[in-house]
């Protein structure tokens, strides 16, 4: 495990933080900014698109357009905490699963070393655990994501790696079941997002790889008991 997770919590419990959402206009980010921003964030929404920039500015967010697939340097200096929730999705060829969740979640991950930032938090898959158990049409966008979470995982930043079941988008019920070996499940994005913004600051959550599906827990609750 890289880092001193409890000589850096102080740095990063507080509630007005400054958190760059990489992927900010995907199903997760667009529920995760203004969730931040209601909490009292400073939001930093990372998005590929220009013409996205007025959508994300209406949720909270403050746009920044950065493509993945390029230059990533800089892009998350000044933040204290850095959610990456980008992705192709698990249904696109495998050159862009490969230039995007991998080695675009690598550029952010070394730009975040760069910049200093406390904590990152990393959006991942429940079938990343074991690639070799998954359906073989997505298998290569597991791997991809392995491999990113064991960058992570190497690196010296404070990390939590966060691997939800199967996403819907049913509402959120506030409740989830999370862990490291809890089976497979679906969860809500929504409940994706909250249990994202609940890891934020949260010392039980550093250090940590978990899963997370549909529970009866409530969430700020499942995230302590980590």
């Amino acid at each position: 495990m890289a880092g001193d997770f409890s000589l850096r919590a102080a740095s990063v419990t507080n509630p007005n933080m400054h958190v760059a959402v990489v992927g900010a206009h995907g199903k997760i980010g667009r529920l995760l900014v203004p969730i931040l921003s209601r909490a009292g964030h400073r939001v930093r929404a990372i998005i590929r698109d220009p013409n996205q920039a007025d959508a994300l500015s209406a949720l909270g967010g403050e746009p920044l357009v950065v493509d993945l697939e390029g230059d990533v340097s800089g892009s998350v200096g000044g933040c204290d905490a850095v959610v990456f929730t980008a992705g192709s999705g698990g249904h696109t060829s495998g050159d862009k699963t490969l230039l995007v969740d991998l080695w675009g979640a690598i550029k952010m991950i070394r730009a975040a070393e760069a910049a200093g930032v406390d904590q990152f938090v990393m959006v991942s898959a429940i079938g990343a655990i074991d690639p070799d158990r998954g359906r073989e049409r997505i298998r290569h966008y597991l791997v991809a994501k392995r491999v990113a979470d064991d960058e992570l995982e190497r690196s010296p930043l404070v990390h939590t790696i966060v691997r939800p079941g199967r996403l819907t988008d049913d509402p959120g019920t506030g409740q989830v079941l999370a862990g490291e070996d809890i089976g497979y499940g679906d969860i809500s994005r929504h409940d994706t997002a909250e249990t994202l913004v609940a890891c934020i600051g949260e010392p039980r959550a550093f250090g940590k790889s978990f899963s997370v599906i549909a529970g009866d827990t409530p969430i700020a609750q499942a995230v302590r008991a980590l």
